[in-house]
């Protein structure tokens, strides 16, 4: 009985098996121009590493966009904005009210996740390595993801020894980010307006506020 052939399921299966194929009909050619490069784990990691920083820019970039879109009208608050960082392969920043979150490629398979908040007077605090005894606030501390290869050249993300996706670091960062850059000035100006609003209102009704 002849067997039939299955259809290649995904892009990744495609792309390994066709380096493979490549391989087989010019040999020569893969060990001259060093193409196997592609089976070293050391590659495998710094490849992996661009992949999951342009994944995590592009769920920071998709967050941020929706986020902000909720900026408009009576409801205005400061947007989020994304940048690369200079002389970086795919290294980036989020930044709001005088914080940014950097997101950097530090060390081989080493990705860190890290506050910089900028104080009046050009003061600066850094966040510091997360360590025993560091009772300093935890947006202060800086968070890394580790490369971790394993037996069939698969690339995974730890955090923290657990394996982490793109998206979920996207989002618990986010959230934390939000939430560490919101502006309270801001809050406590609209309450002395509204408090203002009540007090005139109060007054054009002869009341005591």
């Amino acid at each position: 009985m002849e067997l039939e052939s299955q259809p290649t399921s995904t892009t990744g299966a495609r792309e390994w098996i066709h380096d493979l194929a490549r391989a087989e009909i010019h040999p020569d050619a893969e060990r001259l121009l060093n193409l196997g490069d592609n089976f070293d784990p050391q590659r495998l990691v710094e490849d992996s590493t661009v992949e999951f920083l342009t994944g995590l820019r592009s769920k920071f970039n998709q967050h941020s966009k929706l986020f902000n879109s909720y900026s408009e009208g009576g409801s205005r608050f400061h947007e989020v904005k994304v940048y690369s960082i200079a002389d970086a392969n795919a290294d980036f920043m989020i930044f709001r009210n005088q914080v940014k979150l950097t997101v950097k490629n530090i060390a081989h398979g080493v990705i860190r996740v890290a506050f910089e908040k900028h104080l009046p007077g050009s003061v600066q605090i850094k966040g510091r390595m997360d360590r025993d005894g560091d009772d300093s606030p935890d947006w202060e501390k800086d968070k890394d993801l580790v490369a971790d290869v394993g037996p069939f050249r698969n690339v995974n993300w730890v955090f923290q020894n657990q394996k982490v996706t793109p998206e979920e670091v996207a989002k618990f960062y986010f959230t934390e980010f939000i939430r560490l850059t919101r502006s309270r000035g801001e809050g406590r100006l609209r309450d002395q307006e509204l408090i203002h609003q009540i007090k005139t209102l109060l007054q054009e009704k002869g009341l005591e506020f």
